[in-house]
């Protein structure tokens, strides 16, 4: 993926100087996104904690909103490669989605990009790298520490820039998603049923994530004329096939319980990212009037 001389956002924060500000493992609110599975994959690593039951506790809502830090936070070095690289994909981002609200006569309003080292407190409650990227839709920010990418290389396979901007581009969807009422319609969906159903609305959630990330990269290519290189679908499809919830789970404990599945399996994942690259169109990611996941 090349994105030589593309803008990048005004909407990105560093606060990795500025220490951490609370935290704690457990996460408040609802930040959801790729982060979630990370997370649980992680700790079972890490500390032998079954990543099943670590999904189960971060899959819940509820939690207490917290105060974020006061005052504005700088942007990132002009030298830092890494973090220009996430804000021209930011970017990139900003002017799909622009586009998109405009023709349907809307007006988008792009989320803010936090870069975090270790961990930040958040509208949504405490983060820690090792959740991975994340969506926060009570401050509308999409957070990442960017040492996440090469947990995403190493430890879950899937190298490459164009697989690091797959996962912006996710976080990002859940930014229109919260933008276009989809996740307050869910969220009264969830309060009135169970478990079963509400794991089975986030999956539909995340699928549409991904076809979301999708459309960005068909549209953004077209638009801005950034370069997709041999291998770079790939790598965004191998991305989405090695956090699956049946690949996740097996590896976990050597089965696959769908019921308590919550982003979807590795093949609808892919196939929803693929639809979304393939149109180009929002109309075709509605995860939640199709029978075929």
């Amino acid at each position: 993926m090349r994105m030589d001389g593309q803008e990048e956002s005004s909407n990105v924060e560093d606060v990795r100087g500025m220490g951490g500000r609370g935290g704690g493992f457990g996460i408040g609110g609802r930040g959801i996104g790729i982060g979630s599975v990370v997370v649980a994959v992680i700790a079972g690593w890490i500390f032998g904690i079954n990543p099943l039951a670590l999904l189960g506790m971060m899959s819940g809502g509820g939690g207490q909103v917290v105060e974020q830090p006061q005052g504005p936070a700088p942007a990132p070095p002009p030298d830092d490669a890494g973090a220009k690289f996430v804000s021209q994909v930011l970017r990139s981002t900003e002017v799909v989605w622009t586009d998109v609200f405009r023709q349907a006569g809307r007006t988008y309003q792009p989320p803010k990009l936090v870069l975090f080292k270790d961990e930040w407190q958040t509208a949504c409650g405490g983060g820690v790298a090792a959740m991975g990227p994340f969506y926060c839709p009570n401050d509308q920010k999409v957070y990442i520490d960017l040492s996440f990418y090469d947990v995403l290389a190493r430890r879950l396979g899937a190298p490459g820039q164009f697989a690091q901007a797959y996962v912006v581009a996710h976080e990002v969807g859940h930014h229109v998603q919260n933008q276009m009422g989809i996740m307050q319609r869910v969220d009264a969906q969830r309060a009135r049923g169970g478990e079963a159903q509400g794991n089975a609305l986030s999956v539909r959630v995340e699928l549409q994530a991904d076809c979301f990330a999708g459309v960005w990269a068909r549209r953004s290519q077209q638009a801005q004329g950034w370069r997709l290189e041999p291998g770079d679908i790939e790598q965004a499809l191998n991305a989405a096939s090695q956090i699956g919830d049946d690949k996740l789970q097996r590896q976990a404990r050597g089965r696959v319980v769908p019921e308590s599945f919550t982003h979807g399996t590795s093949a609808q994942r892919v196939s929803w990212f693929k639809r979304g690259v393939d149109s180009g169109s929002v109309d075709a990611c509605n995860t939640f009037e199709s029978r075929d996941q």
